[in-house]
C-alpha cells in the first residue's frame, strides 16, 4: 500500500465518520421529536380520561386543582392531612 493510498483512507475512513457522527445526532433528533410527540398525545388522552381538556390548562393552576380534589376527594383528603 503506498502512501497515496494510505491517506485517500485515511480520508474516506474520516468521512465516513463524520457521516456516521451526523447520521447518529440525526437520529437521536427524530427519536427525540418522536417521543415528544408521542408523550404529548399520551398526555393529552390522559388528560381526557381524567376530564381535563385542552382549554383547562389556560385556567392555571388552581382549577386543575380544584378539578383533581373535586373528581378524587380520597386524594385530596390525604394531600390536605
Amino acid at each position: 500500500m503506498s502512501m497515496y493510498e494510505t491517506s485517500d483512507l485515511r480520508q474516506r475512513v474520516e468521512r465516513y465518520e463524520a457521516a456516521l457522527d451526523e447520521l447518529r445526532a440525526a437520529h437521536q433528533d427524530m427519536k427525540n421529536i418522536l417521543h415528544e410527540r408521542v408523550l404529548y398525545e399520551r398526555w393529552q388522552l390522559i388528560g381526557a380520561d381524567l376530564g381535563f381538556s385542552v382549554g383547562d390548562a389556560s385556567l392555571g393552576g388552581q382549577a386543575d386543582l380544584a378539578g383533581l380534589n373535586h373528581q378524587i376527594p380520597q386524594m385530596a383528603e390525604s394531600w390536605s392531612s
